[in-house]
């Protein structure tokens, strides 16, 4: 006879939760990346600035 397994007492959003966690981070990683990148090719759009004495 197979081994069943009880039927969880947890919610379902609870199972969830790591993978949500996961999927945040992952977003958060990502929009860090992006501001990054966004800061290093804003550089170069702008005109070079001149000293004037």
């Amino acid at each position: 006879m197979a081994n069943q397994q009880p039927p969880s007492l947890r919610p379902w959003f609870l199972e969830a939760v790591p993978f949500i966690v996961l999927l945040l981070i992952a977003a958060h990683v990502l929009a860090l990346v992006y501001w990054i990148y966004r800061l290093a090719t804003e550089k170069e759009k702008q005109p070079q600035r001149r000293k004037a004495h």
